[in-house]
């Protein structure tokens, strides 16, 4: 995202990716002959397209342009925190005292990492340029919290390459008619067309048969615990490619945050005898 959007734009980056994807995954739908699941539910996945797709593809992208890469996997390794709040809320998932603590730290992670990153500047005043990159981050880690809940609960029975395909063509539609009003007056290199394909394929396409197969094996909170290891990725290829600094703030708020998921996904535990009889929910 960091080598195409400045080239492409947010909204036009996000038409490549999914349409990149779209190429990729629908022959492979209709080679399975999976087709017909797909339109027999092609509500519930136009909701996923938008949610865990169009949206939050275009969310990052644009704060791509302000935003180091480790910086984005920070907020970004924030999705396990929105998934297990929603779970929790509909789905009503299980909410332990362990869980409870986890979301507490972890979103104290996220406000002192916006804070570091903009408190000076919001307090002369509301800032939206240091602002607005941080708020669309989050805008899109709340819409994989929602995508994930609500893949579980509406499309559990349908076969992970079909809820792939099915919600990159819904994706694709929604952002057709916006890439084509903002498409890049000057053409994009070949630099970041190789990102653009890279993103569809390897970071869409084949990541989310991955994804929607975990969702219905292991539940949607779970399934989204892959954040944990995107900030150790990200700022390891953002330092070799895109020579990035690595902050202390960034590092600190990373470590916080991922201390709240690890206990909020149950990858932390606490000793048994100090959670009994705090559980809430069913």
């Amino acid at each position: 995202m960091r080598a195409g959007a400045s080239e492409f734009g947010p909204i036009a980056l996000a038409a490549v990716r999914v349409t990149g994807a779209l190429v990729l995954l629908l022959p492979l739908m209709l080679l399975r002959r999976e087709g017909a699941v797909a339109l027999r539910h092609w509500r519930a996945l136009l909701v996923v397209g938008l949610a865990n797709s169009a949206i939050p593809f275009l969310c990052f992208s644009f704060a791509a342009l302000s935003m180091p890469a480790a910086l984005l996997s920070v907020f970004n390794a924030s999705t396990p925190l929105m998934g297990a709040m929603i779970a929790w809320l509909w789905l009503k998932d299980r909410m332990t005292a362990a869980r409870a603590v986890g979301l507490g730290v972890g979103f104290a992670g996220v406000l002192w990492l916006v804070w570091s990153r903009s408190g000076p500047a919001l307090a002369a005043g509301l800032d939206w340029h240091a602002v607005s990159p941080m708020l669309a981050c989050l805008g899109a880690t709340l819409g994989y919290g929602f995508a994930a809940s609500f893949t579980k609960r509406y499309l559990a029975d349908v076969p992970p390459v079909a809820s792939a395909a099915g919600s990159q063509v819904a994706a694709a539609l929604v952002l057709l008619g916006p890439a084509i009003v903002w498409w890049p007056a000057v053409p994009p290199s070949p630099h970041a067309w190789g990102a653009g394909l890279l993103l569809a394929v390897l970071c869409t396409g084949v990541a989310y048969v991955m994804f929607f197969r975990l969702i219905g094996q292991i539940g949607p909170a779970r399934a989204i615990s892959v954040t944990f290891m995107i900030p150790l990725f990200a700022a390891l290829w953002g330092f070799l490619f895109l020579k990035e600094p690595v902050s202390l703030d960034m590092v600190l708020g990373c470590a916080t945050i991922l201390l709240g998921t690890a206990l909020t996904t149950g990858a932390l535990r606490w000793p048994q005898g100090k959670t009994a009889g705090l559980t809430t929910g069913r």
